[in-house]
């Protein structure tokens, strides 16, 4: 085991950086944390994404020194826009590097995540690690073809809080992942619902464009109402995009992406929003049920998580479709910096493996 104490997570945002500091102890547990905003004006200083790598350090290192009683033993980034990879730990490597520098699946804030580790981890000779990025691609043959040889269905997920909350579940159960399979619901601005499958994510509904609708995405929808709206003359290309991703869901049926307004609306009476809460219920029911049978029904656990997790409303109706299933278990909340945290400390403590990327 390391003598150091610590585990430092880093989550670039767009004109952020979350850094936290985690003992290395079972349960891992919180020791400081900052969110570092980025003024707007500073940030268009820079050409690109990776050109603010230097700027973004310094606020990291001077983070570290303000808590300079903690020593580490290891740096964690959220993983960035790779290769199509399967789930685990990385150790930040030059390929990774390479690959993150070039975009080489598109240019996001969470490219430097693992960019920043590598750069903090190195001059302290410990080691860098990403977990669970977005790139997480664990399908099965028969889960990539959608119907139209010409669309290709793609893995795209928020694999690190289902893999970790999946985790806890599985903890609680005095078993490991490995053991147990779950559908895991993911409840956000985005509604991801993957079978996980002994720690495998063997399917998702795309979030951006397929599954439940949610506070702002239409989810699926039905094929040839939307190319007859595509070529009805009233929409650019890019205003049809922001019309299915942006204007829909809460927002296009109640003007607001608040679910907790739109809660309070139908606690109070609104038979609008209970008739759209109720629905968005239902869709995420029928997903769930559509992914417990990916499984063969070996269903463990069904897993309500993300932020919208928090309105007892809609887990109490989702529950009451799908506990004939399995077990439903509500864990509210998207702790990102405390799953990198996991991730890194579970290969440290020598339970997982660390992956290589290449």
């Amino acid at each position: 085991m390391p003598t150091q104490t610590s585990i430092l997570a880093i989550n670039p945002g767009s004109t952020s950086t979350r850094l936290a500091l985690f003992k290395c102890a079972e349960p891992i547990e919180l020791l400081s944390v900052v969110n570092v905003k980025h003024p707007t004006e500073e940030i268009k200083q820079f050409a690109g994404i990776i050109d603010q790598y230097e700027y973004r350090l310094q606020s990291a290192e001077a983070f570290l020194a303000s808590n300079g009683s903690f020593n580490l033993a290891a740096v964690v980034g959220r993983g960035g826009l790779l290769k199509s990879i399967a789930s685990g730990t990385y150790l930040v490597n030059d390929a990774m590097v390479s690959d993150l520098k070039q975009g080489i699946q598109g240019q996001h804030a969470s490219n430097l995540g693992g960019l920043l580790a590598k750069g903090i981890a190195d001059p302290r000779k410990i080691p860098a690690f990403i977990v669970d990025p977005v790139s997480v691609d664990e399908f099965t043959p028969i889960a990539r073809l959608s119907g139209l040889p010409q669309v290709k269905r793609v893995s795209l997920g928020h694999s690190l809080n289902v893999r970790a909350v999946a985790r806890r579940v599985a903890t609680s159960f005095g078993k490991q992942l490995s053991e147990v399979n779950f559908v895991v619901a993911h409840l956000g601005g985005g509604i991801s619902v993957a079978p996980v499958e002994r720690g495998h994510l063997l399917d998702y509904n795309d979030a951006n464009q397929a599954g439940p609708f949610s506070p702002e995405r239409a989810g699926s929808l039905p094929a040839a109402d939307v190319v007859t709206l595509a070529f009805s003359g009233k929409y650019t290309l890019a205003e049809i995009r922001k019309l299915f991703n942006g204007q829909a869901g809460l927002v296009g049926y109640l003007g607001s992406n608040d679910a907790r307004q739109a809660v309070e609306r139908a606690e109070a009476g609104d038979s609008k929003a209970a008739l759209v809460l109720d629905a968005m219920a239902f869709q995420i029911a029928k997903e769930i049920g559509a992914m417990a049978t990916v499984l063969s029904g070996r269903v463990d656990g069904i897993i309500l998580t993300g932020g919208l997790a928090y309105a007892a409303y809609l887990t109490s109706r989702i529950t009451d479709y799908v506990n004939y299933i399995a077990p439903v278990y509500v864990e509210p909340g998207e702790d990102e910096m405390k799953a990198l945290a996991e991730g890194a400390w579970l290969v440290l403590s020598g339970r997982e493996p660390i992956a290589e990327y290449r």
